[in-house]
């Protein structure tokens, strides 16, 4: 998740954003956020709706959950 974190950062601002999906689609019962990527499942479900800025939106949240901002 970080490497993809800094990868994002590294993006110039017209770069379409990447998904987060790692293909490791369990979500915890505990937090209710997929084990593999962070997001929740409204953040899955809208990834294909949202524009960049959205995109990048939803970046920056996983970011402030696996602990870090991207660099």
């Amino acid at each position: 998740m970080r490497q993809k974190l800094r990868a994002l950062a590294a993006l110039p601002p017209d770069e379409p954003v990447p998904s987060p999906c790692n293909s490791i689609c369990r979500i915890s019962e505990s937090t209710g956020l997929c084990e593999g990527c962070l997001r929740t499942l409204d953040e899955v479900a809208a990834w294909s709706g949202l524009d960049e800025a959205g995109k990048r939106a939803v970046w920056q949240r996983l970011a402030a959950r696996a602990g870090g901002e991207p660099r």
